[in-house]
């Protein structure tokens, strides 16, 4: 080593860091040598640790304030070296300096849709996203643990790790909450605070801390979320006949502006009015499994029997006609009789709604 850099050294007695970046979570001073004089000031700021190692070894942290470097105040060192007298000389160690303040606004989010199971869509795929805070616990064991002997190490030579237990720790709360995925969004307060009670014990065994979590979203699949929105604006239509009949009318205006003239607006009109009256039919007209919307439910179809009479089959015959011929005489309680569902004829006082008819019929005027 040169004389100028020997003194030099000699010269410089402080030890501080200035942090003038936003990501940098260690930062290990640098001295030629790692050489360091006894009796030197150590400047510690608010929100930073200091970390001496020795030869591998982590020694002494120091917490904030202003200190000079003796064998006093450096009691795992002074037994690391063998120091059993108080010296003047330099000293060999390395100085890491831990940033100890909040990291704010770092992002979290599903790479790849979650799938889950809904009591309401049943099997969905979900994303989530959101932000963290996350500071430096417990400094020694996080340069053991995860910075090492590096130069300098910021928040992005971590996050990735953290961002895949978040993910993993989120999805897993989702899942057993069985909170619907409609009602998920009155639940991100809960759901915050109990992923950052779960993810907190694993990041403390890195020597950090989670300060803040916070679910931002969860959302569905753009095609899901695209079949919801229809759904909600036929909920918003309500009477879709109207609906029709507007948009028939909008078709017509278009067709009226042609530049063709009278007779292009006369075959819009036509076709607006041959769209409205086929929509309005659609409309009127409830489909096959479905409720008719807007009004009661079709009447159903009156039941009919077949009589068996002299060994031949008549009828069909409904509840009124039926009635008279008992009131004739003409249908018996023995009678035998069949409608559609049923395996055989059977005799007539033998069905309930034919037996019914009987009781509300006179008996015949004897002669």
């Amino acid at each position: 080593m040169s004389i100028w850099k020997k003194i030099k050294n000699e010269l410089i007695d402080i030890v501080e860091w200035t942090d003038n970046t936003s990501d940098t979570l260690v930062y290990r001073f640098e001295r030629h040598g790692n050489e360091i004089k006894m009796g030197a000031k150590l400047t510690v700021r608010e929100s930073q640790a200091a970390v001496f190692v020795n030869e591998g070894k982590l020694a002494d942290v120091f917490l904030p304030g202003l200190y000079t470097l003796e064998t006093q105040n450096m009691p795992v060192l002074s037994t690391l070296k063998g120091w059993k007298y108080g010296f003047r000389s330099p000293f060999k160690a390395e100085v890491y300096f831990v940033s100890m303040r909040n990291f704010t606004d770092q992002k979290w989010g599903t790479k790849n849709p979650v799938m889950l199971r809904d009591a309401e869509f049943g099997p969905i795929r979900l994303r989530g996203f959101g932000t963290y805070s996350l500071r430096v616990q417990d400094p020694a064991k996080f340069i053991t643990e995860v910075a090492g002997t590096n130069q300098s190490f910021t928040t992005d030579g971590i996050t990735e790790q953290l961002r895949n237990l978040i993910i993993t720790r989120f999805t897993d709360a989702v899942a057993e909450s069985k909170i619907p995925a409609l009602d998920l969004a009155a639940n991100y307060n809960e759901l915050s605070t109990f992923v950052k009670e779960k993810i907190n014990p694993e990041f403390n065994e890195l020597g950090l801390e989670v300060s803040k979590f916070l679910v931002e979203n969860i959302s569905l699949p753009s095609e899901v979320e695209a079949m919801l929105d229809k759904r909600s604006s036929m909920g918003i239509l309500g009477n879709l006949n109207s609906f029709s009949q507007f948009q028939a009318a909008q078709s017509m205006e278009k067709a009226a502006e042609n530049p063709g003239g009278m007779a292009g607006a006369g075959v819009g009109m036509g076709m607006g009015f041959a769209m409205a009256n086929q929509m309005g039919n659609m409309m009127n007209q409830p489909q096959q499994g479905q409720t008719n919307l807007g009004g009661p439910p079709p009447i159903p179809a009156a039941v009919q029997y077949f009589m068996a009479t002299n060994g031949q089959q008549t009828g069909p015959f409904d509840a009124p006609a039926i009635k008279q011929m008992i009131q004739q005489g003409t249908l018996k309680q023995e009678t035998l009789v069949w409608k559609q569902g049923m395996a055989e004829w059977i005799a007539a006082s033998t069905v309930p709604e034919i037996k019914d008819l009987f009781q509300q019929s006179p008996p015949p005027i004897p002669s």
